[in-house]
């Protein structure tokens, strides 16, 4: 039985940290950018040690689709609203990619209005609707939740999704191991 996109992305989180252990996690401060994430405090632009933290309560998509008249795939919404942190860079059995993450409410509501852009762009396209949620090592490649199946799929950007690379966000976030930087 495959995991719930909340339960796999626990699992994939406390190995990403785990394998962190020894350097640690670490971002450039920014006292502009508040977020739980950070450790600790300093001067901006000093290295911290940061760390995933669950959303409480949990960020919504409701007004993305009551905008757009749209229902979000239920696996894209939980991705985004279980945790606040940097993005996550991983390997995938095709690659490097990277996993988008949002590292404060502001980070969200940014994310809310890229999403809005994507999916406007799609309509235009007359192509199906996808969610973004992740970056790879080929310019112009992201990674995308095909909305109607929950597939998730390599696409480069503007065109239709060309390879269905996991049948679910669970199943693809399974495969991949973590690669900190």
């Amino acid at each position: 039985m495959a995991l719930t996109i909340s339960a796999q992305l626990d699992k994939f989180v406390s190995s990403y940290v785990e394998h962190a252990k020894g350097e640690g996690l670490k971002i450039a401060f920014d006292s502009e950018w508040p977020s739980p994430c950070y450790e600790e405090t300093a001067q901006d632009g000093e290295l911290v040690e940061w760390a995933p933290k669950r959303q409480s309560p949990p960020l919504s998509f409701n007004n993305v689709e009551d905008a757009l008249s749209l229902k979000l795939h239920a696996d894209y919404c939980s991705y985004f609203t279980t945790y606040y942190s940097d993005n996550l860079k991983a390997k995938a059995p095709q690659g490097d990619c990277e996993l988008l993450q949002v590292f404060n409410r502001e980070d969200f509501e940014r994310l809310q209005q890229n999403l809005i852009g994507h999916l406007l762009m799609k309509q235009r396209l007359n192509q199906a609707p996808t969610l973004f949620f992740g970056l790879t090592d080929e310019e112009d490649f992201i990674l995308t939740v095909i909305n109607e199946t929950g597939e998730v799929a390599l696409e480069q950007v503007g065109q239709a999704p060309t390879q269905i690379l996991a049948n679910s966000l669970s199943e693809f976030i399974e495969q991949l191991s973590p690669l900190n930087a």
